[in-house]
């Protein structure tokens, strides 16, 4: 019954951190702007403007709902809410500290470990591409539809060097389990990341991830100078915010994903020094809190890429996926396949 309580509450507590962490992804991004813009940024919503984006909740929910004419009216409703759920799912798999006892019995943080885990959060992932197909379809919209199509031609390109990427860190893991794979790495007292084992490989999912998030220069199916506003066009009040909202959790949990396969997720250097002359709750905090710093960097990360890097054309963006990601990830998969068997 304990077990059960804190499952759920780890839950809540999830579903709670995505929520903020999205919601002050976007208070940062416009900070973050500001300072590569040389500007200000938001600073009237509260001291420093920390309340901005309550204020900007405030207004997504008392803005007027509008549904096109000519819509498909539940699919209409539909599409934001799968993308919701999608992005809030992923986080089930993530292991978001070392075991902990409770009542005696040793506890995950981990809402659920199951060994297929990677396999879990990439079919996840494909389902969110419905949530954008869905909404695009049904606004009747021209462009609309075609930010739609654009997002779903992304997602299928980029998913095959993703996942092969992702092959080569099973293969030298022997797991596809994220918690597998986090303990993996938690040894040279913090040189044993996969970074150091897979750089392409990092590189490969890192680029994958940009396109994967439709993050800037990636940003093909909502791109402002040419669709309007992409797949959302005709969107308003927390429709509108659902799919923006979905784009911060993705943003959140795919720097989680990063993290866990190639940073050593909750682990840092030293660590076995201080889990020996720690209490076990303070050791599971610090590495928790560990974990959460390094998701922020690459959050800061995708924020910098986005004020940095121009938008892609369409065509360079198709060629990139399939003509330079792929066969490098095809050759990443074959050397990792030849080292492991050199080593045997």
């Amino acid at each position: 019954m304990e077990l059960i309580i804190f499952k759920i509450c780890l839950v809540l507590v999830l579903f709670l951190l995505s929520i903020t962490i999205a919601a002050y992804s976007t208070f940062s991004e416009r900070k973050v702007a500001a300072f590569m813009q040389d500007r200000i940024g938001p600073n009237r919503a509260g001291p420093f403007g920390l309340l901005q984006p309550l204020a900007d909740g405030i207004k997504m929910i008392m803005k007027e709902e509008i549904m096109p004419a000519d819509s498909n009216k539940l699919l209409f409703i539909l599409g934001p809410a799968i993308s919701m759920i999608t992005a809030l799912m992923t986080s089930a798999v993530i292991p978001w500290g070392p075991d902990i006892t409770i009542g005696g019995e040793k506890v995950q943080l981990q809402v659920a470990d199951i060994n297929v885990g990677i396999l879990y959060i990439m079919g996840v992932l494909s389902l969110g591409v419905y949530g954008i197909m869905i909404g695009g379809w049904a606004s009747n919209n021209k462009f609309a539809l075609l930010g739609a199509v654009r997002a779903s031609t992304q997602m299928i390109s980029y998913e095959l060097a993703m996942g092969m990427s992702i092959v080569a860190i099973i293969m030298t893991t022997g797991s596809l389990s994220l918690g597998n794979m986090v303990e993996g790495q938690n040894g040279w007292h913090g040189m044993g990341w996969n970074i150091f084992l897979q750089p392409l490989g990092f590189l490969i999912f890192l680029i994958c991830a940009f396109a994967e998030t439709n993050r800037t220069p990636f940003d093909l199916p909502e791109s402002e100078t040419e669709l309007v506003g992409g797949y959302h066009t005709e969107y308003s009040s927390m429709k509108l915010g659902f799919y923006l909202f979905a784009e911060y959790i993705n943003m959140f949990l795919s720097s989680a994903v990063i993290t866990c396969l190639y940073f050593g997720g909750y682990n840092f250097p030293f660590m076995d020094m201080v889990q020996a002359n720690t209490h076990e709750i303070l050791f599971a905090l610090m590495c928790v809190g560990v974990f959460l710093a390094k998701i922020i960097f690459f959050i800061f990360f995708f924020m910098w890429v986005r004020w940095t890097i121009p938008r892609f054309r369409f065509d360079q963006l198709m060629n990139l996926g399939w003509k330079v990601l792929l066969p490098l990830s095809i050759v990443n998969m074959l050397i990792t396949g030849a080292v492991i068997l050199y080593n045997q």
